[in-house]
């Protein structure tokens, strides 16, 4: 997991977007902080991906996001994405919630909610615009009681009407995602039991509710419908197998570890606790301590007994450069990679180690890793900030322009990825497949200017 973290801006959230316009929408929908972890996305996507073929959906096209949050949420978006918060993870008691969390996500994915909402919301505001010219024009006439009443009832007609739209396509995805569940063969149980976990908060005032209930608004009937859903489940009393339990802790503790201050993770898992888990959170937070001989000594507890798991290879790879042993940390990284061989992630990793070496027989070998984890991946701008050090080195200035282009357009800087490309269609072949990627972006920006 990598501690850095990406801004980025998303202008679609779960139903819980129909609240924007009555003030109460979360602060993602400005921005959130995503983060990459290797191992936490392949559990959500083990989880999620049965559950995604029984809704129709091709799972190759659902992206999942993790997002650098405390609070238990989690929301879609636009282009089948699907955002799940950090603490919806750590938060969890076993995976059936967190699978139940996900199903609801698909519900509203599938059942095209998104799309539904922002025409609703156009819809609901109709009433309240209404009423708000009806409002200034008794105010302007002289009426300002009546015109000031007129503008509250307005509102509140129509934070009613969207509450009640809100409440419907919440329930929908609920039956959805149960349905979603029993087709998979998974039980609904762990759904019905996040929930009912926050049954008693919707009580509280909006600042001491958890986000998932703001967005996510849990009515006694709601539950009451859900709960005679998932228990007529041939499925409903079928457990969290002991391995997938096991995993789930796993994650938990490293999302911990990289989370939590070190002296809270030492808390959680103290040197009593020798569970695979605990040592696993405990080299974490040993690393961001600064301790890194601990935090190897912790995770070679983990490798002894089970030398072939990827992830604690990468995470040992992690620890070395990090902690300035670059050179040692290849073989890491390499030993990673072969035991997962299309992991871009993992790709990314073990050529900024070698381009870090510098050594220059290492720096086609990484231009090539690097050129392979942009195919799998072509939303981390870390990676073509890295593919534009490697073309460097190669002397490859026009793809290295392009490569930084394309690193700026992934974040967003429209401006800096137009001059950029700009220069790689300069120095590249024109017509060539490369010039073409450096037009699209000029061309990307010239579009955002005229509007």
């Amino acid at each position: 997991m990598k501690a850095a973290t990406l801004t980025k801006k998303t202008s679609a959230l779960c139903l819980s977007a129909l609240l924007a316009f009555a003030g109460a929408a979360p602060a993602y929908a400005d921005s959130i902080s995503l983060v990459r972890d290797a191992e936490t996305e392949q559990m959500l996507r083990d989880y999620s991906t049965p559950i995604w073929r029984a809704a129709g959906l091709v799972p190759s096209s659902v992206r999942v996001h993790l997002v650098m949050d405390p609070g238990i949420n989690a929301f879609v978006a636009g282009g089948q994405r699907m955002f799940i918060n950090t603490g919806l993870i750590t938060q969890s008691d076993e995976p059936m919630e967190l699978i139940g969390v996900i199903a609801h996500e698909t519900g509203h994915m599938a059942g095209g909610h998104l799309a539904r909402g922002q025409e609703a919301m156009g819809k609901l505001a109709l009433p309240y615009y209404a009423s708000m010219i009806a409002g200034l024009g008794a105010i302007i006439a002289g009426a300002g009681d009546a015109g000031m009443a007129i503008l509250a009832g307005g509102s509140q007609v129509a934070m009613r009407s969207m509450l009640t739209y809100s409440r419907q396509q919440e329930g929908s995805a609920d039956q959805a995602g149960a349905t979603y569940l029993q087709r998979a063969g998974l039980s609904g149980k762990g759904m019905l039991l996040l929930f009912e976990k926050f049954r008693d908060q919707e009580a509280l005032s909006t600042q001491q509710q958890d986000p998932f209930i703001r967005s996510h608004p849990i009515s006694e009937d709601r539950l009451a419908s859900l709960e005679e859903r998932v228990k007529a489940s041939p499925y409903f009393d079928k457990p969290d197998p002991p391995e997938s339990i096991h995993h789930f802790k796993m994650v938990q503790a490293k999302l911990n570890g990289f989370v939590d201050a070190p002296d809270v993770t030492f808390r959680r898992y103290p040197s009593s606790d020798q569970s695979d888990y605990a040592h696993y959170g405990r080299a974490v937070a040993y690393h961001k301590a600064g301790d890194n001989e601990k935090a190897l000594s912790e995770l070679e507890f983990l490798l002894k007994k089970d030398p072939k798991n990827p992830y604690l290879w990468e995470l040992k790879g992690q620890i070395q450069f990090e902690g300035g042993k670059v050179a040692e940390s290849v073989p890491s990284y390499r030993q990673s990679l072969a035991l997962k061989p299309n992991e871009p992630q993992f790709q990314l990793s073990l050529a900024q180690s070698m381009l870090a070496v510098e050594k220059p027989e290492f720096d086609r070998e990484a231009l090539g890793y690097l050129q392979e984890s942009v195919k799998h991946d072509s939303e981390n701008p870390f990676a073509f900030y890295q593919l534009s050090i490697a073309y460097s080195r190669q002397n490859n200035i026009g793809m290295a322009e392009l490569s930084t282009a394309q690193y700026y357009e992934a974040i967003g800087a429209m401006k800096d990825a137009r001059m950029h490309a700009e220069k790689a269609q300069s120095l590249l072949k024109a017509g060539s497949p490369e010039w073409l990627r450096a037009q699209d972006i000029v061309t990307a920006r010239n579009e955002m200017e005229d509007r």
